[in-house]
């Protein structure tokens, strides 16, 4: 745990001294964000704000992941994970950037590379790690078997349905980034937890890599908070979904991950059940989807919206965490 703590705190610091420095070398490489001509007319002005402040993040993690871990196959399978969705997540950016417009990568090209993503992760939890195709439930001793195919069907669910989750929360300054910061140090808690009672080196050092994250969230805050003078982009939102479903597979707490990540399921339950109802009833149940959008269209103020949904956040993950400790 003392470990960490240390590559949170690092991690943190790294976010802090590196992040004026990036943010000037994104600016002057004219690397601005697009923003979607759909989403709330005042969020024009943050057009041309730095974005693929991600990379930053990632390169924070990685640091003190190189000093403090024991490179296990779980710690290297869930930065593998992270970092894969992180770079699909990049290559959105980057497209958008060439383009000058917020069409990057598209959902398909998308799709089949967080496949290929979920095929290398769930293959090494199976054959490596030992993790069967089952997945623990909120009773005591209780899970739910799967069997091979469909336990590839949930990790390729997983990934992609949270990497796109955290993407689709990320519209206001720092709710994804402190959102994801609560959610991982929860889903740390797990993997403590099952380490501890295992002895297993492989989950301590999921803790470490899930404390790095959240402190590299932390210190992201420090420029994204509103008003935000960097945004993370795909590069960073995907890779942070990448963290949570792989943190999650790994602990075998796919099931906890859905109370854990309350937030993020709600944000992308909000866009779903407003496409379908329109496609369906031809009548919007929201304002504006995702979720956040309609409360700004309530004449919210942004502040307002991410401090509450910062709330929201802390209790689904208290909530996913006690469940995950009463079941265990």
């Amino acid at each position: 745990m003392i470990n960490a703590m240390a590559a949170s705190i690092l991690a943190m610091l790294i976010m802090l001294v590196a992040g004026p420095g990036f943010i000037r070398w994104l600016r002057t490489n004219e690397y601005g964000q697009s923003i979607r001509e759909e989403g709330p007319e005042h969020h024009q002005t943050k057009a041309g704000t730095p974005t693929m402040g991600g990379m930053l993040i990632w390169i924070a993690v990685l640091i003190p992941y190189l000093i403090f871990s024991h490179f296990t196959v779980a710690s290297f399978t869930l930065m593998f994970c992270t970092l894969g969705c992180a770079f699909i997540g990049l290559l959105d950016d980057w497209l958008s950037i060439m383009r000058r417009r917020s069409l990057g990568l598209s959902a398909r090209y998308k799709l089949v590379l967080q496949l290929l993503l979920a095929l290398v992760v769930g293959y090494v939890a199976t054959h490596f790690l030992g993790i069967d195709t089952s997945i623990d439930l909120p009773w005591h001793g209780a899970t739910l078997e799967l069997g091979t195919p469909l336990f590839y069907i949930v990790v390729f669910l997983s990934i992609a349905f949270f990497s796109n989750a955290v993407n689709l929360t990320d519209g206001l300054d720092g709710l994804a980034a402190g959102s994801s910061a609560i959610v991982l140090t929860a889903l740390a808690g797990i993997a403590f937890i099952l380490g501890r009672q295992q002895g297993d080196p492989g989950l301590q050092d999921l803790v470490i890599v899930g404390f790095a994250i959240a402190g590299a969230c932390l210190g992201f805050l420090w420029f994204n908070a509103f008003p935000a003078t960097v945004f993370m982009g795909d590069t960073g939102s995907l890779g942070l979904g990448g963290a949570l479903a792989g943190m999650a597979i790994l602990t075998r707490a796919e099931f906890f991950l859905l109370i854990t990540a309350g937030l993020f399921v709600l944000e992308a339950l909000s866009v779903i059940a407003q496409v379908v109802s329109f496609k369906l009833f031809h009548r919007r149940i929201l304002l504006m989807a995702p979720l956040h959008h309609h409360f700004e269209l309530k004449a919210w103020s942004e502040t307002k919206i991410i401090v509450r949904f910062w709330i929201i956040s802390a209790i689904f993950a208290g909530v996913g965490f006690a469940l995950y400790y009463w079941s265990f």
